[in-house]
């Protein structure tokens, strides 16, 4: 049973009468369609639609668990707090720290990763350490095998939209429900299909030179890269240009390393360029 503990993880508890309707109308996911035991991912925006907290979201009896990385946690709890005003919310930092991964088991603990789900494979996840899990390499790379992105690793914060990081695929973001932080700036990428950043997977035949090297083509950067295992990695790129370049036969570098780039296919997206091709 491959697992992993993710030390840099912590919990932020949201609960009161008002939990539900006051998360509804601030962050990105959609609550109403949040089942129980599942993990969805989630985020709470800048006016200008940009990511400024990433997390996963559960329900917790009824309230929520919101899972994000260590070095985020005081400062959410400052801004869910800037937004409470008189509602009837608690809002409290977990008593523990770190979560467990496990994946390839029919285990039933803990809840659900949603976006592992989508791609076929099934993770689960526990707060705490559980057994004896590996370290967080073989998270990384089932991470990079499912296109699966997380901030710090992959990008950074407020300097990326939604899209960006595929939550209009993942279920991270909703078009349907009201408004919350930031929504009209992402509800106008949609309908506009203006999204040309996007996740993909990176392969190469040698190893591939460090987190944040810059992709390129024609010595004109497109992208960068972000977790690295060996020949593989993730990287969130302009796809347009990542397209343009592999129907022209033009190389796509980090360094002078070649690269081949995937979509994730949970996405069902295409590069633009070899689209318009097969059409």
């Amino acid at each position: 049973m491959p697992s992993a503990f993710l030390p840099d993880r912590a919990f932020v508890h949201v609960g009161g009468a008002d939990a539900d309707h006051f998360l509804q109308n601030l962050i990105t996911t959609d609550l109403g369609s949040l089942a129980a035991g599942e993990a969805r991912p989630g985020a709470l925006l800048t006016p200008q639609g940009k990511i400024l907290f990433d997390f996963l979201i559960w329900r917790d009896g009824d309230g929520f668990v919101l899972d994000t990385a260590l070095e985020q946690q005081d400062a959410l709890i400052r801004r869910l707090t800037m937004y409470k005003l008189r509602a009837a919310v608690t809002l409290s930092a977990g008593p523990q720290t770190g979560a467990t991964a496990i994946w390839g088991s029919d285990d039933e603990s803990g809840v659900a990763d949603h976006r592992f789900a989508l791609a076929g494979t099934p993770v689960r996840r526990i707060v705490g350490k559980v057994g004896e899990p590996g370290d967080a390499s073989g998270y990384a790379a089932l991470r990079i095998i499912n296109g699966v992105v997380e901030s710090g690793s992959d990008f950074a914060l407020q300097d990326a939209f939604p899209h960006d990081i595929l939550f209009d695929k993942s279920g991270g973001v909703s078009f349907r429900k009201g408004c919350y932080v930031g929504q009209e700036v992402v509800s106008r990428m949609q309908h506009r299909s203006t999204a040309r950043r996007r996740v993909v997977i990176v392969a190469a035949e040698q190893p591939l030179p460090a987190t944040g090297t810059e992709i390129t083509v024609d010595g004109k950067p497109i992208g960068a890269l972000g977790t690295v295992a060996g020949t593989r990695a993730l990287a969130i790129v302009r796809i347009d240009k990542a397209g343009e370049a592999m129907s022209k036969g033009t190389a796509v570098l980090a360094a002078d390393v070649p690269l081949s780039l995937t979509l994730p296919v949970w996405t069902g997206l295409a590069f633009p360029s070899a689209a318009a091709e097969d059409a």
